[in-house]
Parts: structure tokens; sequence; C-alpha cells
């Protein structure tokens, strides 16, 4: 795809997401099951208007013994153009065969089409029923996209395979139903290193995307992730989060819990905002729960210190002159106030604190600040708490309302 954006000072190329692959591949197969060719380029319109192209692969027309054309499939290969996405690469299979005149097995499966050609003017219906094979995942959990027992294949690209197989049907008069099956050579590999077997989606990837076009470098499909995961936990009656930036912090927690009190923590149970502490707070108020709590370590977290919700480097640190204010309000000397200034590392600057004796005033300001920090984030009613670590010495402290979401946790548990 030749569609750029500039990101951080760089030109990055745009690339296509799993459901357009899907629409790309299905128009193709449908293609061939009414023509007898699978075109060797498909093209789509995405929801905004614009109109996409990828080349086919692995072309296939299955007939039975007396010659008449059973399925016809094809593949589009996914290019997620300078994102860094697990996908990229992977094949999208589409099976299309029809209904042989009976109407599709379940309601919510045969969907209506309106016509993906702009220049149509009027609306026309087609049954088009849409299923996962192997390789797309199949939803295990309440509160995804998708009902417990679909395939996790989301409103998005169901609406893209509609609009282009209906808009092939279409133009050749079919009036068939049209069965569309979504599988995906390597998509259960490929799961394993998503957020999927998180979120209760077994057996592989999910098709996504609203726009059919992938972002490079994108916040929106991480913070989806977070969105995701907190309506899984709401639906399962959860009204606290036990949320940490990642894996090191969820193994913090899990540590601590089980030093506290000889429980394991589920992995599946504490949310990885990554970088995205506010928004996390913001997605949590959207789901109504009534507490979060943080675990994660100093380096991180400190930057909440200063009132920083987003943690990646690129949009701030402050976590030396967090140290430097806390150790000021603390009491300590201009030599010691030098020192920590030029720490390299949250860890060093910690420890020569330690050394000089200032160790739990530091620790009790900064807590006192990254607690009302977030306090001013979160809306009036939500208790936000925080459970600091070091890599070198383990638990820290923890803010004022972390005890009693702690405890609010271990007993929805």
């Amino acid at each position: 795809m030749e569609t750029y954006v500039y990101k951080d000072k760089r030109k990055l190329r745009c690339g296509y997401t799993t459901g357009a692959c899907a629409a790309l591949a299905a128009r193709a197969a449908v293609l061939g099951l009414v023509t007898g060719t699978i075109p060797k380029e498909s093209f789509i319109f995405t929801p905004s208007g614009e109109s996409i192209r990828a080349k086919t692969e692995e072309p296939a027309l299955r007939k039975d013994p007396g010659g008449a054309l059973l399925y016809a499939e094809c593949a589009v290969r996914k290019d997620a153009g300078d994102d860094y996405d697990v996908t990229d690469g992977i094949l999208i299979k589409c099976r299309a065969e029809f209904f042989c005149g009976k109407e599709p097995d379940s309601v919510p499966s045969a969907l209506t089409h309106t016509s993906s050609r702009p220049e149509a003017g009027r609306d026309v219906s087609f049954p088009i029923e849409i299923e996962g094979g192997p390789g797309v995942g199949r939803v295990t959990k309440k509160g995804l996209n998708q009902p417990v027992g679909q395939a996790a294949i989301n409103d998005g690209p169901r609406r893209m395979i509609r609009l282009a197989v209906g808009g092939v049907l279409e133009e050749y008069g079919e009036n068939r139903g049209v069965k569309i099956t979504v599988f995906v050579p390597e998509g259960e590999r490929i799961a394993e290193k998503t957020f999927n077997p998180v979120l209760g989606i077994t057996g592989g990837i999910s098709i996504l995307g609203t726009t059919g076009i992938v972002m490079p470098m994108s916040e929106e499909a991480l913070v989806e992730t977070i969105r995701a995961h907190l309506r899984v936990l709401k639906a399962e009656g959860r009204k606290f989060l036990a949320v940490a930036p990642g894996n090191m912090g969820a193994e913090a927690l899990s540590g601590y819990l089980k030093d506290c009190g000889g429980r394991e923590w589920p992995a599946d149970s504490c949310v990885l905002c990554g970088n995205f502490i506010g928004k996390t707070v913001d997605l949590a108020a959207e789901c109504d729960f009534l507490g979060i709590l943080f675990a994660g370590h100093l380096g991180k977290l400190v930057k909440l210190g200063n009132g920083i919700m987003n943690t990646h480097s690129k949009e701030g640190d402050g976590r030396m002159d967090t140290f430097v204010s806390c150790g000021l309000s603390a009491g300590a000397d201009t030599g010691l106030l030098l020192k920590i200034q030029a720490a390299n590392t949250t860890e060093e600057a910690m420890g020569i604190y330690r050394e000089a004796g200032f160790e739990k005033p530091v620790l009790s300001l900064l807590l006192d600040r990254i607690h009302r920090y977030l306090k001013r984030r979160a809306p009036e009613g939500m208790k936000v708490g925080v459970l600091l670590f070091s890599q070198e010495t383990g638990y820290l402290g923890e803010t004022k309302e972390a005890g009693e979401i702690l405890k609010e946790l271990l007993s929805e548990k």
C-alpha cells in the first residue's frame, strides 16, 4: 500500500488490517464462485470509501464428480506496512460456497448487505453467512465484540466482507445465499503471541479493523485491547481491577500476593496497560469499575509523581526531577540532590537515598504525589491505588487506597 503518514519525524507506510485482507480474499473467492475464475488481484472499498487493492494467492476451485463447482477459495497476504504487527506477512484465506437454495442456519449469521459501490443508488440484500475456520479464534468469554461461541471476526470486518461480497452478487445478478469461511493457516501459532488467550479467544487470531487501514505505530489497537480486557472482566462481574504496565509488574504483583497470603493470581485477571496509565483510568471509568490497583516498578511509575499519565519516554520523563523534588521536601542537602540529579536510573537514585537515610521519607512523599495525581485523573468515587516495586529490593510501598482495593480484589476472587 502506497499511503504514508508521518510519525515521530519519520515517513511510515500504512498497511491493511486482517479484516481488510479477509474482505479482499472473500471478494475474489466469490468472483471465482460466480465466474469460475479467481482474479489475480482483488479490490474493496473501505468504510471511508477509499479503494484498496491486493494480489491474491493460492487460488483453488473445487468441483464435484459431475463438474459442478462446490466452492472457491483464495488468500491475501497481510501487509502491516511499517507497523510492528505479529500478523504481518501471514495469509488470510476465504472460502466461498453457495447455500444451495437454503437459508443460513442461524438468523444472526444471515446478514443484510448494502451495495459497496458508491455509484449504486439503491440498497440490495443478500443472505451472507460469515464463519471462522481453522486459525480464527473462537470467543469463550462475555464482554467481547462477538457473542460467546462465535468466531472472533469483529463487526467492522464482517461489514466489509458483506459489502465486498454483496457487490459481486449484485453485479452478476446472483440471488443465492453465500457462505464465507475465513481461515488463517498460521493463526493458532500466531495467536500465542497476542492477548487473545488472556481475553478468552481460543484457537487462533482475531479478524480486526474498523477502517481497513493499519496506521503505523498507532495507539488505537493497544487501547482497544485494554478496553476489550476490561469489558471481559466487567462481564464476569468484577468491580475492581488489577493493572500493570507489563509482565514484570504483573509478576511482581503475583509474587507479592503469594508472599502475603499464599494465593496465586491468575494471569488473565491482571490487565496489561503498557504506558497508558491515564487512559486506563478513563476506560475503567467508562466501564463503571469502582477501583483500580496499579502494580509496577519504580522506573515506570515514578513518572506518575510528576503527573505524567502516559509513561512513554517520548511523552515526558521527569523521573529525576520528581526524585529531586521529593528529596528537597524531605530535607536533603544540595550535595545529595546533585547526586540524585546525576543518577542514570531510578534504582541508582533510590540506592543513593537509601545510603543517606532518606529512602523512607522520599518514598512517602513520592507515593503521596502519585496518589494525588491519580485521584485527580479518576472520577469522583473511584478508588485508585499503587503498589510500587524495585527490581533490586522488591516491594517498596503503596499509596493510601491500595490496601482497600487489594482486599476487594481478593474478595472477588
